[in-house]
């Protein structure tokens, strides 16, 4: 991902409700209890460890059992030093105390979401880092990593494991729906792996997804217990042995069998904080309410529909239906090249309005940029006495419609099935057209002969283009 422009808006849940989420996950739960049962005869080796032999007595608290008890105590307190819950009073001595942080578990919502991200950071880091057996093979004489036995990259793994959460974020904070249909461990892979522009992957490339697969189960095994993810680990079976039997039959179209993974609503707070962290533009939902028509009208053009109209009804919902409409006009005025945008944004936010706003839509009937949408949000309410629009209206509001459009999706299958359309319906359109007095007007017939599908038509448009142009001075 670039970090120079904006990435889709998330839609957060409200803070409270994620600061419970936060305290309620393992990873945050166990550490603050740890924190709350260290007291002076706690003790802590030079990394400021829990020292072996109270381990037990740390993961008995945890009710923790089997074989991996302690190493799970021991992370459960490396998460409490990280956090801030625990701080180490003397180095030599190994004591320690409550930390600043423990309080902050009983403070505001955004105190808790603090010190969760803190805590987050530490397991991010840590599911970046290979199986530890594989490190203790590693290890030289000296107590240094043989990195190239290794074949471990600490920077370029933890960019990647980084890279595959951004995408995750697209995928699932940035979806244009609910956003919470888990995305299949192989196309996360893949959307890190498979190059742009590549019709079928190459073997290699395909082993090499196998491989990011098989470390991401790992991962995201990891990542669970924090709220980050929801996550349905790759089927066991699938990594049996090719000459063992499966015990059960399976579905070998069942594409959940190779992990799927989703961001939780904790998850989508929490990877937008880094996002923000690491210089990216991750706007959220409701960030507008409180700013004027113009700020809502510019960022709800790069919002999908459904963060749209969510946004624009939190704004609405802050102001008397009159003065929003009246407010929503203003800004929908202009002849920049973004101003069509703008007001196909405007139009759907003034359609979540009821007749209240109607003294403000007849005040610009005869306004040239916003009589045409004024006349159709009149008519589409049966009001009454609303005055036909003259040809040159209803020329220049569909040249304003498709530059939105164009805008918005660029050559879009939508974009087509309108040019279509208008060449169907209006057998002299193009000829009127390219007298149409508006700035995007050759911009417009240009991609409608690109798009039309006719090679008659479209070599009609790109005609009509040219004389536009040449109308404008271009």
């Amino acid at each position: 991902m670039s970090d120079s422009s904006p990435l889709p808006p998330a839609r957060l849940r409200p803070e409270a409700e994620l600061a419970r989420a936060a305290l309620s996950t393992p990873l945050l739960s166990r550490a603050a209890r740890l924190a709350r049962w260290a007291g002076p005869g706690t003790r802590v080796d030079a990394g400021g460890a829990l020292v072996e032999e109270q381990l037990p007595a740390a993961a008995d608290l945890l009710g923790l059992t089997g074989d991996d008890a302690a190493a799970y105590a021991s992370e459960a307190w490396r998460i409490a030093v990280d956090a801030g819950l625990v701080e180490i009073v003397d180095e030599a001595a190994g004591t320690v105390r409550a930390g600043e942080g423990l309080a902050r578990l009983t403070g505001s919502p955004r105190d808790v979401l603090q010190v969760w991200l803190a805590a987050l950071e530490t397991v991010i880091a840590d599911a970046a880092v290979p199986d530890l057996d594989d490190l203790v093979d590693a290890l030289e004489e000296g107590g240094e990593v043989d990195f190239t036995s290794l074949d471990w990259n600490p920077e370029a793994d933890a960019e990647f494991l980084d890279g595959v959460l951004g995408n995750l974020y697209l995928l699932t904070a940035g979806a244009d729906g609910s956003g919470e249909d888990p995305v299949p461990l192989p196309a996360l892979a893949a959307s890190m792996l498979v190059p742009d522009g590549m019709g079928e992957p190459t073997n290699d490339v395909l082993e090499q997804v196998s491989d990011a697969m098989m470390r991401l189960d790992d991962q995201f095994r990891a990542l669970e217990p924090s709220g980050l993810v929801a996550y349905r680990p790759v089927d066991e079976a699938l990594m049996a042995d090719a000459d063992e039997e499966p015990a059960a039959p399976v579905d070998e179209t069942d594409v959940s069998r190779y992990g799927m993974v989703r961001l939780t609503p904790l998850g989508v707070y929490g990877l937008r904080a880094r996002l923000l962290e690491a210089g990216f533009e991750a706007p959220a939902v409701g960030a507008l309410v409180d700013k004027g028509a113009d700020a809502l009208l510019d960022g709800t053009a790069r919002f999908g529909r459904t963060a749209a109209r969510a946004e624009t009804e939190q704004w609405l919902g802050r102001r008397e239906p009159l003065a929003a409409a009246r407010e929503l006009l203003a800004a929908a005025r202009g002849a920049d090249p973004d101003a069509p945008l703008r007001r196909l944004r405007c139009q759907q936010a003034l359609s979540l309005l009821d007749a209240e706003a109607e003294p403000a839509l007849r005040e610009v009937l005869d306004d040239p940029e916003l009589g045409g949408l004024a006349r159709v949000w009149l008519s589409e309410r049966g009001a009454a006495d609303v005055p036909a629009p003259s040809q040159e209206m209803v020329f220049w509001l569909t040249v304003d419609t498709l530059a939105a459009q164009l805008k918005a999706e660029g050559n879009s299958a939508e974009l087509r099935d309108l040019a279509e359309g208008l060449a169907a319906q209006h057998s002299g359109f193009f000829a009127a057209a390219w007298r149409v007095d508006h700035p995007a007007t050759a911009e417009v017939l240009d991609a409608m002969g690109r798009l039309h599908p006719d090679k008659k038509v479209a070599k009609e448009a790109r005609k009509a283009a040219f004389k536009a142009r040449s109308q404008q001075g271009g």
